[in-house]
């Protein structure tokens, strides 16, 4: 039998990938020399979807050519198998990295004579034990003799062994810059100073690497056992789940999306998000000394978490009874790149539901489980491990757990202000770590959409309130995208609800889902800072515009060297109406992460979080009808 055909939202099969290469290949790029950064599919808009008529597959096309730089975007029809629209970027844009040019730019570097000679001054001559991490620039900070050029810059890292931490031992002020087409060096900054000597450095975290280290004999065996098997259905990319349903997409900029989020209710399926994803993270280091002052990483736009998804594995990743989903993605020449176990979907015990104990009947108690779909980026030292959590009273929580390796760098006298001391003479520099998701909703349906801004207010005292013990909410609704850019409030709890003016729930009023903020911290950079000029968004905790099916990118759709911010602050700047119609809401949060020694050699998870939480759009709890657990004694009298 033939394969049904796919979903209109599916992501690309790798027939697909091919066929959108070669059709490029064959009316565009017709020598070896061009390369690929993007092979993604391009979404149909919202309004084309359930229709009579499916919607064509189309490919969206982002290449260039290394011999003469030029690149281009464009759409493949892949019914038609032929290149539909096709022009080149406008100067300043530049592809985003790849996974090539990482690895490619490493090979090259090692071998070149300028590198191996520095390396040879500090006593380093096993090439093989070598790691040089190249990042990319921001047009203000690069080299203005190279505008217009595809260049990035790199740090240069020693294992201390074959198998150990390939970023245990920084060699500060050695950095190459290097062409990314042509693979050539175009300077090699270095400060080697002759009397210095690197510290002695432990930055190893394997075991059998750590000198005196035994591990924990105490630890028994934790199982996690569904006889019954997942209370979830996986049909291709179609997630269901207790009232929830959902598809499955993911992307080599995104990685993971979810899309056309609904909630089963007396029957009807009732919208919650047409779409939600990460759509940027910015990660801006703050320590201006020569080692640090270029190093901002926008880890989806310049690089994307599609590609730096890893495979996940069962007993470390994932406990319990799971499904996987795989990710077919594309490598810089155009072939398609499967990642295996790429998303996992797995139930998880979360405690206490709901409970009362009476008097006279006893304890009523429910456990409470939640589905849970998750995936891990390695975004070179960092690992970025994410997971939507969907609880059966129809709330999603969307949490992130940071991990991996901190970068560090030796100094020499006191310990430099902009970090912590981890190390002998070895300091980890402060940084952020700046998530932007991008929450489509559509509650109750698309098109009479509200945000509504939240805030707990005390009244004054008077003769109706002598003890000053009122407390009042004060609901403002959002009505231009002016109005729509917000940031958290926490004398105030300031929260937003998206609201449905056309929808009211039993009680009267406009069924709604609250974004409850959480981890929202300030940019803290001044107003001319390079890196905010390339990433305004994170300015602000919250933006709300319109929806548009081509405002995906809040930073910009190539800040690869860019030089302003050419996403959300250019389209709220037209002042649109944002009330009553189809809304998208950014929320900005993140680390904070001002480094510490417990972080040292690998750091523990930092944890952060945002709800969406359902207010007024049930008419009671809808978690009522969760069974006890059988043969617990949770129900009253057992």
């Amino acid at each position: 039998m033939a394969d049904p055909p796919p979903h209109p939202l599916d992501p690309l099969s790798a027939q697909e990938i091919r066929a959108a290469a070669a059709a490029v290949r064959r009316q565009h790029a017709t020598t070896d020399g061009w390369r690929f950064s993007a092979i993604d599919l391009h979404e149909p808009a919202k309004e084309t979807l359930g229709g009579a008529a499916t919607p064509p597959r189309v490919a969206d096309i982002v290449c260039w050519n290394r011999e003469d730089g030029r690149a281009f975007k464009g759409t493949v029809s892949l019914p038609e198998d032929r290149v539909t629209s096709w022009a080149e970027l406008a100067p300043g844009e530049h592809p985003s990295m790849t996974v090539a040019d990482y690895h490619e730019s490493d090979e090259a570097l090692r071998r070149h004579p300028a590198v191996i000679e520095a390396l040879a001054k500090r006593g380093i001559t096993d090439m093989s034990l070598v790691l040089i991490d190249v990042w990319a620039y921001g047009a203000a900070v690069a080299p203005p003799q190279y505008a217009g050029r595809r260049i990035g810059w790199g740090d240069v890292w020693h294992r201390s062994t074959p198998d150990g931490n390939p970023y245990a031992n920084a060699l500060a002020g050695l950095h190459p810059i290097v062409d990314l087409n042509t693979m050539e060096l175009l300077e090699l900054e270095d400060d080697w100073d002759s009397g210095y000597a690197a510290p002695p450095v432990m930055g190893e975290y394997a075991p059998q690497l750590v000198p005196g280290l035994q591990l924990r004999d105490d630890v028994k065996p934790l199982e996690i056992r569904q006889p019954g098997g997942a209370s979830f259905t996986l049909n291709g990319n179609e997630l269901r789940w207790q009232n929830w349903s959902m598809r499955i997409g993911f992307n080599y900029r995104e990685g993971l999306v979810l899309h056309t989020v609904g909630y089963e209710d007396h029957g009807a399926l009732r919208p919650v998000a047409h779409r939600m994803s990460f759509a940027e993270m910015v990660v801006p280091y703050r320590d201006p000394s020569p080692d640090h002052y270029r190093r901002t990483a926008f880890d989806i736009g310049e690089w994307g978490l599609g590609h730096m998804t890893t495979s996940l594995a069962l007993g470390c990743d994932c406990l319990g009874e799971i499904s996987y989903l795989d990710a077919t993605l594309f490598d810089a020449i155009g072939e398609p790149v499967e990642i295996k176990n790429a998303v996992c979907i797995h139930e998880e015990d979360d405690g206490v539901l709901w409970k009362h104990v009476d008097d006279v009947t006893g304890a009523d108690t429910r456990r409470m489980r939640r589905l849970v779909i998750s995936f891990h980026a390695t975004v070179a030292n960092y690992e970025y491990l994410v997971y939507w959590r969907f609880q059966q009273d129809g709330s999603i929580q969307c949490e992130v757990r940071a991990t991996g390796i901190m970068i560090t760098t030796p100094y020499t006298g006191d310990t430099p202000p902009y970090g912590t001391k981890v190390d002998t003479d070895t300091y980890a520099p402060f940084h952020q770590h700046f998530i932007i998701a991008r929450l489509d909703l559509d509650v109750d349906g698309a098109g009479h959409n509200t945000v509504v801004c939240t805030e707990s207010e005390p009244l004054p005292v008077s003769p109706e309130n002598p003890h000053g013990l009122a407390l009042t909410q004060r609901s403002t609704p959002l009505g231009y995208e002016s109005d729509g850019v917000q940031d958290y409030d926490w004398h105030r709890q300031r929260a937003w609800k998206v609201i449905n003016e056309s929808s009211e729930n039993r009680l009267g009023s406009p069924v709604s889902y609250k974004l409850e903020p959480g981890a929202a911290i300030p940019s803290l950079l001044p107003a001319d800072s390079p890196v905010l000029q390339r990433a305004r968004a994170i300015e602000h905790d919250l933006w709300v515009t319109p929806y548009a099916p081509d405002e995906r990118w809040p930073c910009g759709e190539f800040p690869n060297l860019s030089l302003d911010d050419k996403g959300l602050p250019a389209w709220t700047a037209q002042n649109r109406p944002i009330r009553d119609t189809d809304v998208v809401l950014w929320y900005v949060f993140g680390i904070n992460h001002i480094t510490r020694p417990e972080d040292w050699p690998v750091m523990p998870v930092d944890v952060v979080s945002f709800w969406l939480k359902p207010i007024g759009f049930f008419d009671r709890n809808p978690a009522l009808d969760v069974p006890a657990e059988p043969g617990h004694g949770c129900t009253p009298g057992a």
